[in-house]
């Protein structure tokens, strides 16, 4: 992740990846579960396209799980073992 972006900015590209990941409110695509959007946006931190302690905060503040509560169908809300994404 390029260090020329603002920390704002950072939060902004997590935010916005994950949003467009798990919505389901476009008609040309189904939403992706909590678990899969996540393990998507895993793959990102490694590859260094997001920034990896803005997305362990992420993850350990639970913001993901309060925005899917609000946002997302109840069949996209599985079970998300954090651990094991911060591990890999």
């Amino acid at each position: 992740m390029g260090s020329d972006l603002s920390v704002p900015a950072r939060i902004m590209v997590i935010a916005d990846i994950f949003e467009a990941l798990s919505a389901s409110d476009r008609p040309y695509k189904k939403g992706k579960t909590l678990s899969e959007a996540l393990r998507i946006m895993n793959r990102m931190k490694k590859d260094q396209h997001i920034d990896a302690e803005l997305f362990e905060l992420f993850l350990r503040s639970g913001v993901y799980l309060t925005y899917a509560r609000e946002y997302l169908y109840p069949e996209q809300i599985d079970v998300v073992d954090i651990e094991a994404l911060l591990a890999s």
